[in-house]
C-alpha cells in the first residue's frame, strides 16, 4: 500500500491562513487598545478639565476655562459660550475661543441669540451639524466672519435651568464632529454646570459682602454728621463701583414744584448732569418714582422718555430703582452701562433697591437728627435772646435814664458832656446787643441775609488789608425780603470793592439799619471821590435804589473820606 500526501502548494495555502487570520487579530486588538488609549486620554482630559474648572470661584474666569476646555476635548478650531437672558429670549454675554480680537472688533458685536444659536435656546439638546449653513434655521453669518461649516451645541444647566450652551465649530482636519466628541462636550456641560453654579453662589456672596459694606459706610457717614449732600455722592459712588456702571446718577423730586433734580453724579459726563432741572411730569424717572417699582432695560430706547441730558447713543442697559417708598420716597438712582454692556440682572436689582433702600432711611434719620440738633439750638438761642432783652437791655436802659436825669441837675458843662457821651454809648451798646438778639433769632445754616452780609463782608477784607467793622441795627432777615437782600449785598460788595481799589483807606464801616427803611452806609477815611474819574461803580449802586423806589447819595464822610447811602423803602 503506497501512502501520500496533499500537494505541497495546498500544504503552504493551509499553513498561511492561521497567520493572517491571527495579523487580522491582533491588528484589530491593536486598533482597540488604540482606541482604549485614546479613550483613556480623553477621560483624563475631561477629568483634568472639570478639576481646573472646579477650582475656580471667578465666574468670569470659570466660564473662559470651560470654553477652552471643551475646544480642546472636541479638537475644535472655534469654541464659545453663551449665557442665555433671564428671560430664556437671548444671549447676555459671549465668551470666544480661536478668534483674534481684531477679529472680534471687526465683527462689531457677539450674537443676540438668532438662527442655529437661537434654536439651542429653544430646544436646549446636543445638536451636531455638518454644514450650518445648510440647516433651516441658520440666520447667516455678519460680515468679517470667520467661515464655519461643522458644529455641535450643547446646553449648559444650572439652578435647575439652561445658563447657557457650549458651541464648538470646525473640528481640525476637517471631520466632523461625533458621538464621543458629544458624549464628551456633554459630560463637560454637566460638571460646568455645577462649577457655574458655585461660582455664581460665590460671586453673589462677595457681591452682597460688597453692598453691607457700602450700606455701612453709607450710614456712618450720615450718622456721624457728614453733610448729606457729601452723603449722597458718596451713595452714588458706590453705587456705580458696585454694578459696573458706567454712569450713576442720584435725583431728588420736588413736590411742591412738580420738578426732580439731579444732586450728584459720578461717572462719564457726570459734571454736566449735576444740577439739570427738568419737569417730574416729563421726567424718565418719574414712573418710578410714582409707583416705587424698579425698572430695567436692555438700552435707552425702551425708557419712555429721555433721560435728561445723557447722550442716547451713549446709553445702553439702563436700572432705575426708587431712594425711599411711599412717603419716604425722595428721588431715583439710575445706572446706565455702555451700549456694549451687559444688561443688568434681577440680583443687581435686588440689591441696588436694598441698598437704596437703607440709604433713604439712613437719609431720614440724618435729617431728623438735624431738625433735633436745630430744635436744641434755636431753644438755646432764644432763652439767650430773652435774657438779653429782659435783663442787661433793660439795666443798660435804667442807667441811661438815670444818667439823662443826671445831665439835667448837673451844673458844670464838662460833666454835662460826659454823661452823654457814656449815654451815647450805652444807645450804641444797646444797638449791637438788639442786633445780636436778631442774630441769635436767624437760622443757623449760614444761609440767613445776616450772615451772608458778614460772608461778603469777610471776603472783601482781604483786597481792603483790614477788617471792615460792622454794626446791624433791626430786623434784618425777617423784614428783608430776597430781592431785596441779594441787591443789598450786591451794593455792600461794590461798595467796599470801590474803597479798596480808590480810597486809600485804613478804615471802613457798615451799618446797615432796618426800620420803615433799609439804610446802608459805607463810611470810609480814604481820599474821597475825586472829581474827575469813571463812575460806574456809582452809577450802578444808584440804579439798584432807583429800581426798588429808593435813593443813593454819597457825601464827605464824618471822619474824612466818603460816605455812602442807598436807601430803599420796605
Amino acid at each position: 500500500m503506497s501512502t501520500s500526501g496533499p500537494p505541497p502548494h495546498e500544504e503552504r495555502a493551509r499553513l498561511s491562513l492561521p497567520h493572517l487570520r491571527l495579523d487580522d487579530l491582533l491588528a484589530e486588538l491593536q486598533a482597540r487598545l488604540e482606541a482604549a488609549r485614546a479613550t483613556r486620554d480623553r477621560v483624563h482630559a475631561l477629568l483634568e478639565a472639570v478639576v481646573s474648572i472646579g477650582s475656580e470661584l471667578d465666574l468670569a474666569t470659570v466660564l473662559r476655562r470651560i470654553t477652552e476646555a471643551a475646544t480642546t476635548l472636541a479638537d475644535a478650531r472655534y469654541g464659545a459660550l453663551g449665557v442665555i437672558s433671564e428671560e430664556g429670549e437671548r444671549l447676555v454675554e459671549f465668551v470666544t475661543v480661536g478668534v483674534t480680537q481684531e477679529e472680534i472688533d471687526a465683527i462689531g458685536h457677539w450674537p443676540h441669540g438668532y438662527g442655529i444659536l437661537g434654536l439651542l435656546i429653544k430646544e436646549p439638546e446636543p445638536l451636531r451639524l455638518s454644514d450650518i449653513a445648510a440647516h433651516p434655521e441658520s440666520y447667516g453669518f455678519p460680515d468679517n466672519h470667520p467661515p464655519m461649516h461643522r458644529f455641535l451645541g450643547v446646553p449648559i444647566r444650572a439652578r435647575g435651568g439652561v445658563f447657557g450652551n457650549l458651541y464648538l465649530t470646525e473640528k481640525r482636519g476637517g471631520a466632523e464632529f461625533d458621538d464621543e466628541d458629544e458624549v464628551v462636550v456633554s459630560a463637560l456641560a454637566t460638571a460646568a454646570g455645577v462649577a457655574i453654579e458655585n461660582a455664581r453662589l460665590y460671586e453673589e456672596t462677595r457681591r452682597r459682602e460688597r453692598w453691607l459694606q457700602a450700606t455701612a459706610e453709607v450710614s456712618t457717614a450720615l450718622l456721624s454728621g457728614t453733610d448729606p449732600g457729601e452723603a449722597i455722592e458718596l451713595v452714588t459712588r458706590r453705587a456705580r463701583e458696585l454694578t459696573g456702571a458706567a454712569l450713576a446718577t442720584i435725583a431728588l423730586a420736588d413736590e411742591a414744584a412738580e420738578e426732580i433734580t439731579v444732586v450728584a453724579a459720578n461717572g462719564a459726563g457726570a459734571a454736566a448732569l449735576i444740577g439739570l432741572r427738568e419737569s417730574l411730569a416729563e421726567s424718565a424717572a418719574e414712573p418710578v418714582y410714582r409707583t416705587g417699582a424698579s425698572g430695567r432695560f436692555e438700552d435707552g430706547t425702551e425708557v419712555e422718555r429721555p433721560i435728561g441730558a445723557v447722550d442716547p447713543a451713549a446709553v445702553g442697559p439702563v436700572m432705575m430703582v426708587p431712594l425711599g417708598t411711599g412717603d419716604s420716597a425722595r428721588g431715583v438712582i439710575t445706572m446706565i452701562r455702555p451700549p456694549d454692556g451687559a444688561v443688568f440682572d434681577e440680583a443687581e436689582q435686588r440689591l441696588l433697591e436694598t441698598f437704596a433702600a437703607q440709604a433713604a432711611i439712613a437719609l431720614e434719620v440724618a435729617e431728623r437728627r438735624r431738625d433735633a440738633e436745630r430744635l436744641a439750638l434755636f431753644e438755646d438761642r432764644d432763652r439767650i435772646a430773652r435774657d438779653l432783652h429782659d435783663t442787661v437791655i433793660q439795666r443798660l436802659f435804667a442807667t441811661a435814664m438815670s444818667l439823662m436825669a443826671a445831665i439835667k441837675i448837673t451844673q458844670k458843662r464838662e460833666v454835662a458832656v460826659r454823661v452823654q457821651h457814656a449815654v451815647d454809648d450805652l444807645d450804641d451798646t444797646i444797638r449791637q446787643i438788639r442786633s445780636t438778639i436778631f442774630q441769635l433769632q436767624a437760622e443757623p445754616d449760614g444761609q440767613s441775609l445776616r450772615s451772608r452780609l458778614h460772608a461778603v463782608v469777610d471776603a472783601c477784607s482781604e483786597n481792603l488789608g483790614f477788617a471792615p467793622s460792622v454794626r446791624l441795627d433791626g430786623l434784618l432777615d425777617t423784614a428783608v425780603d430776597d430781592g431785596v437782600g441779594d441787591q443789598l449785598l450786591a451794593v455792600v460788595q461794590e461798595a467796599l470793592s470801590n474803597v479798596a481799589k480808590h480810597a486809600k483807606a485804613r478804615e471802613a464801616a457798615v451799618v446797615i439799619d432796618v426800620g420803615d427803611d433799609l439804610v446802608l452806609r459805607v463810611e470810609d477815611d480814604g481820599v474821597g471821590i475825586p472829581e474827575s474819574g469813571r463812575r460806574s461803580g456809582l452809577a450802578n449802586m444808584a440804579q439798584r435804589a432807583a429800581a426798588l423806589g429808593g435813593s443813593f447819595t454819597t457825601a464827605p464822610g464824618p471822619h474824612g473820606g466818603t460816605c455812602l447811602t442807598w436807601r430803599v423803602p420796605l
